[in-house]
C-alpha cells in the first residue's frame, strides 16, 4: 500500500515557496488599498473550499483583518444564493460567476479567483469576463501549468495536494489582508505629514 507524503512535510514546502511571493503578495495589497480607497470594489469567487476562502476574504475587507479601520466593499459572488442558483438554473453552472461580474465589475475594480486546480470553467468564464469589464484579474491557484493562472492579469500557483493548496491560500488571503491594511497606514501616515 502506497504511503501518503508527510502533510506537514508538504506544507513546510509550500510555505516556503510562498514566501517567495511576498513582494508580489505586498504589491497585490497596495493595488488594492489604492483601488478601493478610489472607490472601487473586490469580487471573489471560487468553488466549495476555495469559495470558503474566497469570502474570508472578503469578510476582512469589509469588516477589519488587524486593525481598526473604514470598511471597503468587497463581495463574494457566491454568498448571492438567489443569483447564483437563478443564473446556474437559467444559463448553466459555468455562467454563475461570469454573470455576475458582467453585472458589478467596473474598471478599476479586482477580482480574485481561487481554485485549487486552476481549471474551473465557471472561474474561467469569469475572469474572461472581468478583463471585458476592465477589471484587474487575480488568481490564486494550484500547481502551474493552468488556464487560470493563465486568463488572469497576475496569479499566485500553489504545489501540492489540494488540502495543502487550500490551506496555503488561507495564508496568501491572511498576508494579502496584512500587505492591504499596511498600504493604508502608511498612506495615511503620508498624508498626515
Amino acid at each position: 500500500m502506497a504511503r501518503n507524503p508527510d502533510r506537514l512535510d508538504e506544507l513546510t514546502r509550500a510555505i516556503a515557496a510562498l514566501r517567495r511571493e511576498s513582494d508580489r503578495i505586498r504589491q497585490w495589497g497596495a493595488t488594492l488599498a489604492q483601488r478601493l480607497g478610489e472607490g472601487g470594489r473586490l469580487l471573489a469567487a471560487g468553488n466549495g473550499g476555495s469559495a470558503a476562502e474566497a469570502q474570508h476574504l472578503t469578510a476582512e475587507l469589509v469588516g477589519r483583518f488587524d486593525r481598526e479601520r473604514e470598511p471597503f466593499s468587497a463581495v463574494a459572488l457566491h454568498a448571492d444564493t438567489s443569483s447564483l442558483t437563478a443564473i446556474g438554473n437559467d444559463y448553466g453552472y459555468a455562467e454563475v460567476y461570469a454573470r455576475q461580474v458582467l453585472a458589478h465589475a467596473r474598471p478599476g475594480d479586482v477580482l480574485v479567483l481561487l481554485s485549487t486546480s486552476g481549471r474551473s470553467e465557471n472561474l474561467l468564464r469569469a475572469a474572461e469576463a472581468g478583463r471585458t469589464r476592465g477589471a484587474t484579474v487575480w488568481a490564486l491557484t494550484g500547481p502551474l501549468p493552468n488556464p487560470l493562472a493563465d486568463a488572469a492579469d497576475d496569479a499566485i500557483a500553489v504545489t501540492g495536494c489540494t488540502a495543502t493548496v487550500q490551506e496555503t491560500h488561507l495564508v496568501s488571503v491572511h498576508l494579502l489582508c496584512t500587505a492591504f491594511e499596511n498600504a493604508l497606514a502608511d498612506e495615511h501616515t503620508r498624508r498626515a505629514s
